[in-house]
C-alpha cells in the first residue's frame, strides 16, 4: 500500500523545504505548492491525505483556502502558521482545521501529531468484523448520516460536518447518556493527548450546538458537565 501523500502549502522557501526533507524522511509521499492555485492543481492530480498549510499566503489566505478544503471531508487539514495569538487559532479550528501548530515548531511533535490524524483517516473507515455497519443514527428529529459525514435537520436540511464534528457527535451517539472527558473526545477527534489550555473540543462543541440552535424547538443535545466533560442528551430513535 502506498504511503499516504501530504500536501505542504508554504511560501516561504526554507520553510517548505524543511518540513519536505522532515517528512520525506519519515516515508511520505510529499508535494509543494506556495499558494491556494497550486494546491488546488496538486489536490486534482494527487490523491493527499493530509494537508499541512500557512496562514499567510500570496492571495487567498490559509483561512480562506481551508473553507474551500472543507467541501472534502477525506483530506485532513493541520495548520503550522507564526499567527500564534488565540483568535487565530480558534477561527482555524472554526473553520474546520484538524489541529493548529505555531511556529517555531518541535519536528518531533509535528510528525507525531501527523502520524496520529493520518491514523485517524485510516481507521475511521474500519468497522470491526462483529459489528454491524451503521449508517445513520436518529435523534429528536435529527439525523446523523455516517456515509456522507451530514448532520439533517427536523426540517432536512444537511449540515455537512467537517472531521472533528462529525467524530465527536459519532462519538456521542456511540455513548448516549455518558459523560465523555475533554481528553477522550480530543483522542477521537484528532489522535493527540489533551494539553493545558487546550480549547479545540470546547471550540467543536460550540460548532456542532450552533447546528442545533438553528431550531430552537430543539431540546439540548450535549450538556456541559463542569469539571467532567460533556454528556450526549438526545432520545436515540431503534434503528
Amino acid at each position: 500500500m502506498q504511503n499516504p501523500h501530504i500536501l505542504i502549502v508554504e511560501d516561504e522557501a526554507v520553510t517548505r523545504n524543511t518540513l519536505k526533507s522532515i517528512f520525506e524522511a519519515e516515508g511520505y509521499v510529499v508535494s509543494e505548492a506556495i499558494d491556494g492555485d497550486e494546491m488546488h492543481d496538486i489536490l486534482k492530480a494527487h490523491k493527499v491525505s493530509l494537508v499541512i498549510m500557512d496562514i499567510n499566503l500570496p492571495g487567498k489566505n490559509g483561512l480562506l483556502l481551508a473553507r474551500e478544503l472543507r467541501e472534502n471531508n477525506n483530506i485532513a487539514l493541520m495548520f503550522l502558521t507564526g499567527r500564534d495569538n488565540e483568535v487565530d487559532k480558534i477561527l482555524g479550528l472554526e473553520i474546520g482545521a484538524d489541529d493548529y501548530i505555531t511556529k517555531p515548531f518541535n519536528p518531533r511533535e509535528l510528525t507525531i501529531r501527523a502520524r496520529n490524524l493520518l491514523n485517524r483517516i485510516v481507521n475511521s473507515g474500519k468497522q470491526p468484523e462483529d459489528k454491524p455497519q451503521v449508517e445513520h443514527y436518529q435523534f429528536n428529529g435529527w439525523t446523523l448520516e455516517i456515509n456522507s459525514r451530514s448532520l439533517v435537520s427536523p426540517s432536512d436540511e444537511p449540515f455537512k460536518l467537517p472531521r472533528s464534528e462529525f467524530r465527536a457527535m459519532l462519538h456521542f451517539v456511540e455513548n448516549p447518556g455518558k459523560i465523555l472527558s475533554r481528553a477522550d473526545l480530543l483522542m477521537k477527534m484528532t489522535g493527540r493527548e489533551l494539553k493545558p489550555h487546550d480549547r479545540t473540543v470546547d471550540v467543536t462543541i460550540r460548532r456542532i450546538r450552533k447546528h442545533f440552535e438553528s431550531h430552537p424547538e430543539t431540546p439540548e443535545i450535549i450538556a456541559t458537565i463542569h469539571g467532567e466533560g460533556y454528556r450526549f442528551c438526545g432520545q436515540l430513535e431503534e434503528a
